[in-house]
């Protein structure tokens, strides 16, 4: 067993699902008249309250923003800007454990955050937790900090701690006497200073269980049922479908191949597509209410197969897709209103191309004719048209001498 390499796509999909994120010390300045149980905690005489956990501001009334991305090489935190702002804490003093591994700032999408990528390789040096390991995970634990804020000889502010961990599977190499046919395809994006990883999987049925196992073969007019989905890093974008179209050959710009356009500025351009809308589970147990274009980190549709009319008559499906920054995700979401007028009203969109294919056409089964068969069937008619041939010369023959030996001498 080993941890999964750099270039093992199936073993990264696992990395980052799993994350773990705490908050200690965090208490606010919020007021204990508009305290609300389930965002912040009133003190024993109910005259000071502070923020619970994850929440900040006066009514405890805004979320914290974190995200962690569990990278092949590195790990890394990113804590919305506004929450160390709201507690007077300056960029400078945002480290981890070692004061030496110390934040920058980074805005994507327009929103700025606190943030600290950490090499494996500076794992122990900046104040990461021993590595636990078990028969499946190895999972890795820091801290990122503040600095006590003195004044003059006292200290009246808590130091803000975020405790984060990366869990990554063990994975088994196993050697297979065939090819194992891919059953998705994947590309990255680079948002600012952030790569995305971009899937599109096709399935067999509407609750999106069975995935295609090699090249789907499909039947005419049964629905394909098309996925795309951000795989890493997990819920920090909104993904826009903005454009699909079917060509014949893998290449998605070919100008001698037919080609068939299914979304168009976010929107249905062929009649039979619809939007699939229900709450998501990922393979990690985590769920999402998702599936239309631009709500979420998945987008889910489907088509009636076809074919082109001429051959070859293999579907490859190509896809131009948009990351749009969550605070960012009503302008993220296409306004279909009709075929004629539709409006794109994307803010910092970042774009990229994933392709998918190919998928064939099943064509039903002609019934095989069996030339033996025919051939005897067609033998034995000339033998029994020659039989009757002969039959009839020998009842005329037999005839004629009938009337020969009655006729007068």
């Amino acid at each position: 067993m080993k941890e999964p390499p750099p270039e093992s796509r199936y073993a990264s999909v696992g990395i980052y699902d799993v994350l773990s994120v705490g908050f200690r010390r965090t208490s606010g300045k919020c007021i204990p008249s508009k305290c609300t149980p389930s965002t912040c905690i009133l003190s024993d005489d109910q005259q000071s309250c502070k923020c619970a956990a994850g929440y900040f501001g006066d009514q405890c009334d805004q979320v914290v923003t974190i995200k962690v991305v569990c990278g092949k090489d590195s790990i890394a935190v990113f804590v919305i800007e506004e929450f160390f702002q709201y507690y007077n804490v300056d960029l400078e003093s945002v480290h981890l454990s070692n004061p030496e591994c110390r934040a920058k700032k980074e805005v994507i999408g327009d929103v700025a955050f606190y943030t600290v990528r950490t090499p494996k390789d500076r794992y122990s040096d900046c104040g990461g937790r021993p590595v636990e390991r078990n028969l499946t995970h190895v999972t890795y634990s820091l801290r990122m900090m503040s600095d006590q804020q003195v004044y003059a000889n006292i200290v009246r502010d808590p130091v803000i701690t975020i405790d984060y961990k990366c869990i990554y599977p063990f994975i088994h190499m196993v050697s297979v006497s065939s090819p194992v046919l891919p059953v998705a395809s994947e590309t990255v994006l680079m948002m600012d200073h952030l790569d995305a990883a971009v899937e599109i999987t096709v399935y067999r049925d509407e609750g999106y269980v069975e995935v295609f196992g090699g090249i789907p073969t499909v039947h005419y007019r049964d629905r394909v049922f098309v996925q795309v989905s951000v795989t890493r890093p997990r819920d920090f974008f909104n993904l826009r479908v903005d454009e699909c179209w079917v060509t014949q050959t893998p290449d998605p710009n070919a100008t001698l191949s037919l080609s068939h356009t299914l979304l168009l500025d976010g929107c249905a351009d062929d009649e039979t597509v619809l939007f699939i809308a229900k709450s998501i589970t990922y393979r990690n147990g985590t769920m999402e209410q998702g599936g239309q274009n631009g709500v979420g980190s998945t987008v889910r549709f489907s088509f009636e197969m076809f074919r082109f009319i001429i051959e070859p008559h293999e579907l490859f499906l190509h896809c131009i897709v948009h990351l749009c920054a969550h605070e960012h995700g009503e302008s993220c979401v296409p306004e279909c209103k009709s075929v004629v007028k539709r409006e794109a009203t994307l803010r910092e969109a970042f774009e990229g191309l994933v392709s998918y294919g190919p998928i064939r056409l099943k064509v039903p089964e002609q019934p095989k004719i069996n030339m033996i068969f025919t051939l005897l069937v067609s033998m034995a008619f000339v033998w029994m048209l020659a039989l009757v041939l002969i039959l009839l010369i020998y009842i005329a023959k037999a005839g004629s001498k009938r009337m020969t030996s009655h006729t007068p001498t």
